[in-house]
């Protein structure tokens, strides 16, 4: 077994394997769960995962310094849970920022002068391939015009609050969408730390 050098920086690694076969055990409306067979070790392992196009979600910080979270139906879970302005990278060749600002004008009918990447995440890897990239938004402003929003966009509901509110509402388990948390979570590290 090789040993990981304990000494370098935390760091997740890049490791691939001999993929032996791999097909879409099932054709969704929005992802697909693909199974593979692959080699690792002295043998083999089937895994079937979702396979996600990749997504994108958008920390707005306005003037008064609050962040924008928004409340949304999120059927799997059958609850109203506040999150952020998010959305799928399902443009082709859409890259990960163009299509955060796309998000923010869609869900929040803002746009904003200043982005910077925040974080990045996958968010299950053991059963899935999702990576989440989210940006943080400054220097905004109104959108030219109102999206119109359907399906569960139609009744979003938005909420400015203090960074400290989002973070209290993340640390004593009121909120639990993963993005969000690990968003707040990052921009209160990323003002303490300086």
């Amino acid at each position: 077994m090789n040993e990981p050098d304990l000494s370098a920086s935390l760091r997740d690694e890049a490791f691939s394997v001999e993929v032996l076969a791999s097909d879409v055990a099932f054709d969704g409306a929005v992802w697909d769960i693909r199974r593979e067979r692959f080699a690792y070790g002295e043998g083999t392992l089937t895994r079937e995962f979702m396979e996600h196009p990749g997504a994108v979600a958008v920390l707005a910080v306005d003037a008064d310094d609050r962040v924008l979270s928004i409340q949304q139906y999120r059927h799997p879970i059958q609850m109203r849970n506040w999150e952020l302005p998010a959305g799928l990278l399902d443009v082709d060749g859409e890259p990960p920022l163009e299509a955060a600002q796309r998000e923010l004008a869609e869900e929040a009918d803002l746009v904003a002068d200043d982005w910077q990447p925040l974080i990045t995440l996958h968010t299950s890897p053991g059963g899935s391939d999702e990576v989440i990239h989210v940006f943080r938004a400054t220097g905004l402003s109104a959108a030219p015009e109102a999206f119109a929003r359907d399906s569960e966009e139609a009744d979003i509901v938005l909420r400015w609050v203090a960074l400290d509110e989002a973070v209290d509402a993340a640390l004593t388990g009121r909120v639990h969408n993963g993005i969000f948390l690990a968003a707040v979570l990052a921009e209160h590290a990323r003002r303490t730390r300086g």
